[in-house]
């Protein structure tokens, strides 16, 4: 099965993108006038992503509190954003 499909084709074929996606380990992009817009991937892919932006997060996180700086409080900081 080709790994790239227009938004348009994608349409007709979806059923079958899914089954290659779920039961074939493909991952599928779709494009529109022939730029990446959107990808289908397993729903294993996805956990793996989303863990992998937990680590980078968490990775941040620590790197943030390692920092000497200014402590801003939650009132204080929804103030300045205008929340």
């Amino acid at each position: 099965m080709k790994e790239r499909f227009s938004t348009s084709e994608a349409r007709g074929k979806l059923a079958e993108i899914v089954n290659e996606v779920a039961y074939g380990g493909h991952r599928v992009l779709l494009h529109r006038h022939g730029k990446d817009v959107a990808a289908v991937v397993s729903a294993r892919d996805l956990e793996i992503l989303e863990a992998l932006e937990d680590r980078l997060d968490l990775e941040e996180a620590r790197n943030a509190l390692k920092e000497k700086g200014r402590n801003v409080s939650w009132k204080d900081l929804r103030k300045k954003l205008e929340l």
